[in-house]
């Protein structure tokens, strides 16, 4: 039911349509056709980098985006209609994966943001930076010590703020506003009390432990359950009851500049080579489709911005990629580097169900056409209520015991760190499983954050349009399926505490049905799906090393005006949800790029 009013009111949105001057559906109408800087993406990091560089009107800027406006896509703005989203609709590129081994060969449903904003417009809008371990990871991984979270936690704080709950209540003791900064990224804590926020707290107090109570996550240590005092969640990318995006932060308030034009609904299909520098091939021209091609040229640098699946695909389509892959499909390679597409990583994620005595969860809301308008009607005139908060009302980041371990490299950053990841939603969580016509439901959802499984992007053919083969190849290593099973068997722990006592009935479902690890590992394999966090797929690496595909400065190895700026770029995926991360790295890209072309930052 929640789908079909979202999408009733998607469509009337799109008469909205564009409300400024600067968006351009038709490339003809593009006022010129030489820019300082093309970014192609409007995504997550695009839309940071587009306002960094137009702030002092010194450079001209032009975005292009596949996607449409993400003005007046209700979906996108109303918190609550985040799971409408997906797994397909208009806002979204509708990609599968390949069949998945570690998976008893199921194809997942693999969706993406194709809208302003990205996948920050339709995610589930949980928000945390992880711990100052993954960045100081980042910095050994690429020999540069800018990556450490000592360097790079200035540009965390340029990029996000905490705001006040649209309820207007008291939250101090439920968020430590000292860790938070003063970007243009709003975070707020939720204002709809659900009954499992008083039982989560109880629970931590009295079994402690591996299940510590964390009053704020941004504070550098990920470890602990993060709730707050009363009513209580998580941090959610949430401002005035409104989803927080980088269009609405970041592309929203620039788009009044004159050196900034913005071009939706048109796909990037190739970037050119434009001549030849020492460095190697130089790629200032790009190559778009809308019926017809059309081309623009950057006069410094193209920002490739266009996420961890598409990214790889137009280096690959662009020549620039593994020699040997790309003449089986007959692209011409222009640049050999082999790491293009590789080193995939994502957070695999499974729901544990249990029925619940009462009828205060979502569930009600959702089998009742007349309560979700009135919800809706409330957070239209007010901003407030169940449609105004995020799904997932609480998260735990937890490890697993050290002796499991013995003999293994850890696969965590550090002790500040999780293994996996629990986030508990008041309702049934329709991640795979269709929600039951009757029964209400708390979900818990656990995801193996630190997973050594490794996948790929790669052509399925030299089709611009034809999509990618994406394989995140999850559970294919054995310690991310251990991982997975202990954080369920964690789950189970933290349920039995007293506080749960007269409101958990029973497990639901065939993961809820199973005992022994065999039986767990079983049920995963069936169950597991993606929480849509993929990573490193043109990841960062030392500039002289023969792995990776950027330097340290984010510049493509081997050659010359293109730049990547996006999760691709991540050596290893951090244990958090990747939003927080990737605007932590867009925030300083912008940095990077003032600087190489003089302009102070």
């Amino acid at each position: 039911m929640l789908k079909r009013l979202s999408l009733i009111y998607l469509l009337i949105s799109y008469a909205i349509g564009p409300a400024h001057a600067t968006f351009y559906t038709d490339p003809v109408e593009l006022r010129k056709a030489n820019y300082d800087f093309v970014i192609v993406g409007g995504g997550t990091a695009g839309n940071v980098i587009a306002n960094r560089l137009t702030e002092s009107g010194e450079f001209s800027v032009l975005v292009i985006e596949a996607g449409i406006t993400n003005q007046g896509a209700l979906p996108s703005i109303v918190p609550f209609l985040a799971p409408s989203i997906q797994p397909a609709s208009p806002l979204t590129w509708n990609y599968t994966t390949i069949p998945q081994a570690g998976l008893d060969n199921r194809v997942l449903n693999y969706p993406r943001g194709k809208i302003l904003g990205g996948s920050s417009s339709i995610n589930f809008l949980t928000y945390n930076r992880g711990s100052d371990d993954e960045y100081d990871r980042w910095a050994n991984l690429t020999g540069d010590h800018s990556w450490s979270w000592e360097k790079i936690a200035p540009y965390y704080f340029k990029s996000e703020r905490l705001v006040p709950s649209t309820d207007g209540h008291d939250t101090s003791g439920q968020a430590n506003a000292s860790v938070h900064g003063n970007g243009p990224v709003q975070i707020s804590l939720p204002n709809f009390p659900t009954e499992t926020d008083s039982r989560v707290i109880n629970a931590s107090r009295e079994l402690g432990g591996e299940f510590i109570f964390n009053l704020d996550m941004q504070s550098g240590n990920s470890i602990g359950i993060t709730l707050r005092l009363l009513p209580g969640v998580a941090q959610s990318a949430i401002g005035n009851g409104e989803r927080s995006s980088s269009a609405t932060a970041h592309l929203d308030p620039a788009l009044a500049r004159p050196n900034l034009d913005v071009l939706v609904q048109t796909q990037v299909t190739r970037l050119i080579r434009s001549g030849t520098t020492r460095r190697g091939p130089l790629f200032t021209r790009v190559e778009f489709s809308q019926r017809k091609k059309f081309y623009v040229t950057a006069k410094n640098e193209v920002i490739l911005s266009a996420g961890t699946v598409n990214t790889p695909q137009l280096l690959l389509l662009s020549g620039i990629g593994n020699k040997t892959t790309l003449g089986r499909i007959g692209v011409k390679t222009i640049v050999n580097l082999p790491d293009v597409g590789q080193h995939m990583q994502d957070h695999p994620v499974i729901s544990n169900y249990f029925t619940v005595n009462s009828t205060n969860t979502f569930d009600t809301v959702l089998r009742d056409p007349n309560a979700q308008e009135q919800d809706l009607q409330e957070w239209n005139s007010t901003r407030m209520g169940l449609f105004a908060d995020a799904p997932a009302t609480t998260i735990g980041f937890g490890r697993i015991n050290s002796s499991i371990l013995q003999g293994l490299t850890d696969p965590s950053a550090g002790l500040k760190s999780g293994h996996y990841e629990m986030l508990f939603v008041n309702g049934f969580g329709a991640t795979l499983t269709p929600a039951p016509a009757t029964g209400n439901f708390l979900t818990v959802n656990t995801v193996v954050v630190s997973p050594v499984s490794l996948g790929s992007v790669t052509l399925a053919s030299s089709d611009p349009f034809s999509f990618p083969q994406i394989n995140p190849a999850f559970l294919t290593s054995p310690l991310d399926s251990t991982i997975m099973v202990e954080s369920i068997k964690a789950v189970r722990r933290f349920l039995k505490a007293r506080a749960w006592q007269g409101y958990l009935l029973q497990p639901f479902g065939t993961l809820g049905a199973a005992n022994t690890d065999d039986e767990i590992k079983s049920a995963v394999r069936e169950g597991v799906v993606t929480i849509w966090h993929p990573t490193s797929t043109a990841r960062m690496s030392p500039e002289n090393a023969a792995w990776g595909v950027v330097d340290p400065n984010l510049l493509v190895k081997g050659v010359s005006g293109l730049r990547i700026v996006d999760a691709s770029v991540m050596p290893v995926i951090p244990a958090a949800h990747t939003t927080g991360p990737v605007y932590i790295v867009a925030e300083r890209a912008a940095d990077l790029i003032k600087e190489a072309w003089c302009l102070r930052a």
